[in-house]
């Protein structure tokens, strides 16, 4: 398997329309070739290449800084001798001066294939910068680690934020080059864009299911996203990022498993278990596909750091227990959340703070791109069937809207 970088790197013909042209890099610490040299090192090394910037997302180019709102700074590359300008600062969005450091923006960011990752937002922002200035914008494409299945209810119009950069689903199934496809032509954008396509790229082979399991390094692309595991496991428990209860921040299986010092994870998972649609024999479980355990950690930093809390851990690496098309992590998320409020009406569940530089409407609600899935969770009368049913129209439009996208 060959990504767009190594491609661009390996096929002298890739990089001929590049000669002449002042280039930047958009790239963060999983931006390596198949020899983990680092994608800004390896162009660099090219004679014919012209590098002039370079720019960081979230959690910076080098990958810096530790938590979510954690800003980085611009700087100055002593090896390259060039400007590195931070996505993640005082700007969001590039600059009229950032813009006059190149002509072509080469774009290479490992994603998870989930909406709420800034990753995809820095790239609308991108892409819209460029078609306003006349700067065009290569993608160097890499894997969808969770490969293709769609979860999720669709961001609704209104809810945009730079965790929410259209109307995607959670878990939306495209390659990053495959979105910038998407959002060319989601919102008519007029710009130069190239996309560099993987080679060998194979989304539903076993046991990756997406990640080339035994052909590639996996980095982390941020800081908490440390392993195939947690890939799996983010389009539903990032949505822990909107609540009291820890994502695991502060340990070592950061947003694989969840839990609180005042939580009773055994009557939570038997409650979960209780509420699972798929105990009627009339729909699929939403517990599929994995094997919960309750456990109990104590994180060093973030929510509740230093208590010890009672949990429960997502597991999905045994291929014994794993089933790629059956496990639906949103849904097992939003199940756990509903099982909470059964047991616990009165329970402070969503944690109300600023968010990804939104001050005035609760995490939980930007995470989904709207209130429907917390106002599921609080309605008493509210049934699995009926966020279900709300889940599937999205998700079935979404599976036909983004078919002419698909590259692989």
């Amino acid at each position: 398997m060959l990504t767009g970088l190594d491609r661009l790197l390996a096929e002298p013909e890739l990089r001929r329309p590049l000669a002449g042209r002042r280039l930047a890099l958009l790239a963060h610490p999983a931006s390596v070739t198949r020899h983990l040299t680092h994608a800004l090192d390896a162009l660099a090394a090219q004679p014919e290449l012209n590098l002039t910037a370079a720019f960081g997302p979230q959690h910076g180019l080098r990958g810096d800084k530790q938590d979510n709102m954690v800003e980085s700074p611009d700087y100055f590359d002593p090896r390259h001798g060039i400007p590195v300008f931070s996505l993640y600062g005082e700007l969001r969005r590039p600059s009229d001066a950032m813009l006059d450091t190149f002509d072509v923006l080469l774009v290479d960011l490992q994603d998870l294939g989930t909406r709420i990752y800034t990753f995809i937002t820095t790239l609308r922002y991108v892409l819209e910068a460029a078609a306003r200035h006349g700067k065009a914008v290569w993608v160097l494409d890499r894997p969808n680690p969770v490969g293709r299945p769609v979860e999720g209810l669709t961001l609704r119009a209104g809810w945009e934020s730079f965790v929410g950069a259209g109307p995607l689903p959670m878990r939306h199934g495209l390659t990053l080059g495959e979105l910038a496809r998407w959002f060319v032509a989601e919102f008519a954008l007029d710009v130069e864009l190239t996309v560099i396509d993987m080679a060998g790229w194979q989304p539903d082979a076993a046991p990756g299911y997406g990640w080339p399991l035994g052909e590639r390094s996996w980095l982390n692309p941020s800081p908490n996203a440390p392993n195939l595991s947690m890939a799996r496991a983010y389009p539903g428990t990032v949505m822990l990022e909107g609540t009291t209860l820890s994502e695991g921040r502060g340990t070592t299986r950061p947003l694989e498993l969840f839990g609180a010092p005042d939580l009773d994870a055994g009557a939570l998972l038997a409650e979960m278990r209780r509420l699972d649609p798929g105990n009627s024999g009339n729909a699929d479980s939403w517990l599929a596909g994995c094997v919960l355990r309750e456990c109990c950690f104590e994180p060093t930093f973030h929510k509740h750091a230093g208590q010890l809390c009672h949990g429960v851990q997502i597991h999905v690496e045994d291929p014994a227990h794993y089933a790629h098309a059956a496990f639906r992590p949103w849904r097992l998320q939003a199940l756990a959340f509903k099982a909470l409020r059964r047991l616990c009406p009165d329970y402070p569940l969503w944690r109300d703070f600023p968010y990804e530089y939104e001050h005035d409407r609760l995490a939980i609600d930007l995470i989904n791109g709207s209130p429907l899935l917390r106002e599921w969770v609080d309605d008493a009368a509210a049934t699995p069937a009926d966020l279900d049913a709300l889940a599937r129209a999205d998700e079935a439009a979404w599976v036909e809207r983004r078919r002419e996208f698909l590259r692989y």
